[in-house]
């Protein structure tokens, strides 16, 4: 969990300056080269899947982490925005192995940005609606303004949560509020259980490396290129090769065997969170298909 930690702790914040100047934000790609051209005949190819606008609009800088505002499919203008994060984001401390916080009450302020990254306004929270660290790393946080009045006043509209299971291969952009900047790569895979000192997480989303994310983009949204849509969350990644220590998750397959990628980092998927929002924006953890931990 590094990729919050470091952005939270003041002492080093000037090293993790630096390193944002130093990492690309964007892979490399290479320059597609001219065909040959045929006497008569040519092979058609597929066209390239069309590849949406992903900008900075909707998503939000908190003190040591990102985050952004997020609706589900069915969420109505009038109801109370969420602002999603990382649990270990949560100003409260880590929720603790097998901890689940429902409606704890929070003022916590968030800077929306627009398109180009500029803060266009503070946002506040009422609550904490639901935060762990257990199965997932989420925290969402409940506002008091709507996203209709998000809309009116700033002109931004909330990110829409995917309600699909994530696609490996997929083109994928990382957007980070705090650093406002934006990394590029695809989804590498996924992880049946990811460990980090005494959390685990379910089926996480292991990044290519060009997604290589530092302290302060934890709580990111992840963006299917393709939807638009939010698909995961950013929230760690192996710094040191250490194996399943802090800010040194390992992998574990279904038979128990532990692999260690230093350098790589990883999400959490979303899709599951939308079906644990019922009418009005409500946390409910008794609908149908939630599979969201229970406290």
């Amino acid at each position: 969990m590094k990729k919050s930690f470091v952005g939270a702790l003041g002492a080093v914040s000037a090293l993790l300056l630096a390193a944002a100047g130093a990492v690309p934000a964007v892979a490399a790609q290479p320059a597609d080269s001219p065909a040959p051209v045929a006497a008569q005949t040519s092979v058609s190819k597929a066209a390239p899947a069309p590849v949406k606008a992903v900008n900075f609009a909707g998503t939000v800088a908190l003190s040591n982490c990102s985050g952004s505002v997020v609706r589900t499919p069915s969420s109505q203008p009038s109801d109370p925005a969420l602002v999603l994060s990382n649990g270990h984001c949560l100003e409260t401390g880590f929720p603790a192995a097998g901890e689940v916080i429902t409606n704890q009450p929070s003022s916590r302020t968030f800077s929306l940005l627009n398109a180009s990254g500029s803060k266009v306004a503070t946002l506040r929270a009422s609550k904490v609606a639901y935060a762990t660290m257990t199965d997932t790393d989420i925290t969402i946080y409940q506002l008091n303004t709507t996203y209709a009045q998000i809309q009116s006043s700033y002109g931004i509209s909330a990110l829409t949560l995917n309600d699909a299971h994530p696609t490996q291969g997929s083109a994928i952009k990382v957007v980070s509020g705090y650093w406002k900047r934006t990394y590029s790569c695809n989804v590498d895979g996924f992880v049946y259980r990811l460990k980090e000192g005494d959390w685990t997480w379910k089926d996480s989303v292991r990044y290519t490396p060009s997604c290589n994310t530092i302290g302060g983009t934890s709580g990111s949204p992840v963006i299917d290129t393709t939807t638009g849509k939010v698909v995961a969350v950013n929230n760690t990644g192996n710094e040191d090769g250490e194996r399943c220590t802090e800010n040194n998750p390992c992998e574990v397959d279904q038979n128990g065997n532990v692999t260690v990628r230093q350098g790589i980092n990883y999400a959490e998927e979303t899709y599951i969170i939308v079906p644990c929002i019922g009418a009005g924006n409500k946390i409910d953890l008794s609908r149908a298909g939630c599979t969201l931990p229970k406290p």
